[in-house]
């Protein structure tokens, strides 16, 4: 099967690749650069160590300059929900 490339940015990308793995052309730079993700790359991420989720969260709550978990106001869904359908008058 031919590989048609019509994205800019990704023609560009397999430029790169093709002078960096000194590649024939642009479709064996492409071949050999998803060989290493997809038959390496899995190995790799197995035995390194995840974060827990907190801990990933709180790094992202920082980059982004968002305020701490617990200052957020509380949500009720299901007001939400019975206002966005129109059941205002349902007990809680």
């Amino acid at each position: 099967m031919a590989l048609h490339i019509t994205d800019p940015r990704l023609d560009e990308l397999a430029e790169q690749a093709q002078k960096i793995l000194n590649a024939p052309t642009k479709t064996d730079a492409i071949r050999q650069a998803l060989e290493r993700v997809v038959e390496k790359e899995p190995a790799e991420v197995e035995k390194a160590p995840k974060r827990p989720l907190r801990e990933r969260l709180d790094q992202l709550r920082k980059e982004f300059n968002l305020p701490p978990y617990e200052s957020l106001e509380r949500f009720d869904e299901k007001a939400f929900l019975d206002e966005m359908w129109g059941e205002n008058d349902v007990h809680r």
